[in-house]
């Protein structure tokens, strides 16, 4: 069996780069809401606010910035990265494949910030660069990286992504 159908993304190039990089398909998080993870209008994804989820559990919880018991924004730029791949699950299972994916439009990145810190898109390249890393020229894309005060469970970022399907 080919190594990106071990990964769990099925074919195509986008799979190849993320088996590439050890990164293995989750399972789509289940909605903390009255949401669905990801829709589709047309030939557009949508996908909902992503948290760094692992097996069920945030990764790490806290302010990016803060002193105490705070993120480091190293760990947050990983933290970005992770979403980012609980998100292409997500667009994964509304396509069927990430062969589908055409371009990545838009990408949102909030990050629970202390009041000092100001390097959100820093903490967002994490997401940007993995999306690039992925699908090339069409993983760039335009992008918001906005400070917030507080996210849902005290998740330090939460990533959502626009794609574009063919």
């Amino acid at each position: 069996m080919p190594e990106q159908q071990n990964a769990g993304w099925g074919l195509g190039r986008a799979a190849e780069r993320l088996a590439a990089l050890g990164i293995t398909k989750p399972e789509v998080a289940a909605a903390v809401g009255s949401y669905v993870p990801a829709v589709r209008d047309g030939n557009l994804v949508l996908t909902s606010g992503q948290l760094p989820f692992v097996d069920g559990a945030l990764e790490a919880a806290g302010k990016v910035g803060a002193d105490v018991d705070g993120v480091d924004p190293e760990q947050a730029q990983r933290l970005a990265r992770r979403c980012t791949v609980n998100a292409l699950a997500a667009v994964h299972a509304v396509l069927g494949g990430l062969e589908q994916v055409e371009q990545v439009v838009k990408v949102v990145g909030f990050v629970a910030s202390d009041p000092s810190f100001t390097a959100q898109p820093t903490v967002v390249n994490g997401a940007s660069d993995l999306l690039a890393e992925v699908f090339g020229d069409a993983g760039r894309h335009a992008r918001s990286a906005v400070g917030v005060a507080v996210l849902p469970l005290d998740a330090p970022v939460e990533v959502e992504l626009t794609v574009r399907a063919r």
